[in-house]
């Protein structure tokens, strides 16, 4: 059939420093169509889209578009031919409007001005194109990550985009978010477009995905209709053995009690209100809500990186202050923060830097100055314990997948042996592979005595690590269940008790 695919990649190979990291890779992508794309972090995937916008120029293999042969020489030269990205880290001017945002470097002109009429109306038609509500004329620092997706996805569909890849989309999104976002996806589908998925969560690329192709290691694992495939099939062909069990076996010993948090209050909005709760030795106490619900400030002002109105912090029976995060390192706290681009990784520092930096003043020997020798023996510790996959310590931790670049972030502080951790979405964009062998990191953790605050928004992992959740609703403490007795619908019921 004539352009039966809107998109062929045909035998792709792409190799860094003699390491194969794409080999023989075929996919191809119909109108109409979810095509998800699957693979544990380092599989290729990152890497396979960035040859497909002339990013990276692979070394063997062709693209097709609508049946004729091309490469792209940058992601402007794809975008201008209909091949659009919405990117797991959104890349976005915060302090523009959306119209600024979508149309910025193409302002349409009327004479020697901008064309403020035609910007606004094209946006207001784009919009109604796939029913979304947003004000066009608002800054992008008061939207949710949400609407702010929704606005990259409306800014690809305005360069008449054909294929739009959709890189980790509900990463952050509540689930009533991920419902609208793939109601868009679905209205995008029934216009012709193809849309490629990329996505580590199981139960959603069964709900919205027509067909999954799967990478491992570099190598291309095959295509399948979503309808032929199961859970445990996509998990094998992903991982290239069994996995049985999603989480692994839950078996430590709980302990008294050694963080006491009481009225806490935090000084400036979004404020967490009044929140008091306990923490056991060896325990894992999951934190649920809705995004926006302040889980994340309830974090940060445990570790001295938000400031508290009011409340008490007791450790051990004693009163702490944790005042700032000096202090709360010094007191054996470690926070693994949500936002690894943002908040996590030092982009264009090494790998050895990236792990070694939260206890650097360790390593000073004479005159001040580092020892890599044992920064470099340190990191080499964390990367085998945690599976790390890199071609060396030099590298840069920003050419590390998404997961092994929060392997990284944990094994940074766990050289710091704190006795609590505060992980903010620690499996955020990992695949099911790095997922257990995090999880099994936790278990390992407090079977050790340490003790652990989680946050995730994701209810199942919620339900198959912790031990105890407590349900943030706006700003407050809406209650804590034992994880044992609790189900998905009695925590969705109290993340709304107080909206």
């Amino acid at each position: 059939m004539e352009n039966e695919y809107l998109l062929q990649i045909k035998g792709l190979s792409k190799s860094f420093s003699g390491v194969k990291v794409l080999k023989s890779v075929e996919i191809s992508v119909k109108p109409g169509t979810i095509h998800a794309l699957m693979g544990e972090n380092g599989a290729g995937k990152s890497t396979l889209m960035k040859c497909l916008f002339g990013i990276y120029k692979q070394d063997e293999g062709e693209f097709y578009l609508n049946g004729e042969k091309f490469n792209f020489t940058d992601p402007k030269h794809a975008l201008e031919h209909g091949v659009s990205m919405v990117h797991q880290e959104l890349n976005q001017v915060l302090q523009r409007t959306v119209i600024d945002n979508i149309w910025l470097g193409r302002y349409p002109t009327k004479g020697l001005f901008v064309d403020e009429k035609k910007m606004y109306d094209d946006t207001i038609e784009l919009f109604q194109r796939i029913k979304i509500d947003i004000d066009p004329t608002k800054n992008l620092a008061d939207l949710s990550v949400s609407q702010r997706q929704m606005v990259e996805i409306v800014k690809a569909i305005s360069y008449d985009a054909k294929v739009i890849v959709l890189d980790e989309p509900t990463s952050s999104l509540t689930q009533a978010e991920v419902k609208k976002l793939f109601e868009i996806m679905l209205t995008l589908k029934k216009q012709g477009i193809g849309l490629i998925y990329i996505s580590h969560k199981m139960e959603e690329i069964f709900e919205i995905s027509d067909y999954v192709s799967i990478l491992r290691d570099g190598d291309y694992i095959g295509t399948n209709p979503t309808s032929e495939l199961t859970m445990d099939m996509i998990i094998q062909m992903m991982v290239g053995r069994d996995l049985k069990n999603r989480f692994p076996h839950k078996e430590h010993d709980i302990g008294e009690t050694v963080l006491e948090v009481k009225n806490l209050t935090t000084t400036y909005e979004p404020k967490v209100m009044n929140v008091s709760f306990d923490l056991k030795k060896g325990e894992i106490f999951g934190l649920s809500g809705l995004v926006g619900s302040r889980r994340t400030e309830l974090l940060e002002a445990i570790f001295g990186a938000r400031t508290r109105e009011t409340g008490e912090l007791i450790l051990n029976g004693k009163p702490i202050k944790n005042l700032n995060t000096v202090q709360a390192i010094a007191n054996g706290f470690a926070l693994i923060t949500e936002e690894r681009r943002e908040t996590g990784i030092y982009p264009v520092s090494d790998i050895t830097f990236n792990a070694t930096i939260a206890n650097i003043k360790s390593y000073r020997e004479i005159f001040g100055l580092l020892s890599k020798k044992r920064m470099q023996a340190d990191t080499e510790t964390q990367i085998k314990a945690m599976s790390i996959k890199l071609n060396s310590q030099k590298d840069l931790i920003r050419t590390l997948s998404g997961g092994n670049q929060q392997k990284v972030i944990i094994g940074r502080w766990i050289l710091l042996n704190p006795d609590i951790l505060l992980m903010d979405e620690p499996t955020r964009g990992i695949d099911v592979g790095a997922k257990f062998e995090i999880y099994q990191l936790m278990l390992d953790l407090v079977s050790q005595g340490k003790s652990i605050i989680m946050v995730s928004s994701e209810m199942p992992e919620l339900i198959g690590i912790t031990d105890r959740i407590g349900v943030m609703s706006n700003g407050r403490l809406a209650g804590i269940v034992d994880t044992k007795t609790t189900t998905q619908e009695e925590l969705f019921k109290m993340t709304t008790m107080y909206l």
